[in-house]
């Protein structure tokens, strides 16, 4: 497990060995994790952000978009 992106908004760890990434809205308290060609796209749209663009407020955007009405709430036990 890695935090391959951290922001106030926005965290991203990587799981290589899944091949995933788990998408931590932290204002929402909501996480989505994703794998196979749903992690690669997300990682192709990453790189797609143009790098003078590339900044916290872009890529939060495109979080954003990936967690609207599939991230689910996080559950503390």
């Amino acid at each position: 497990m890695n935090v391959v992106y951290n922001s106030e908004s926005y965290a991203i760890v990587a799981y290589p060995v899944q091949q995933g990434f788990e998408l931590v809205d932290k204002l929402g308290g909501r996480t989505l994790f994703v794998q196979g060609s749903v992690a690669t796209g997300l990682r192709e749209a990453i790189d797609r952000i143009p790098y003078a663009e590339r900044n916290e407020e872009s890529i939060d955007s495109l979080l954003d978009d990936y967690c609207v009405g599939a991230a689910r709430p996080i559950v503390y036990h």
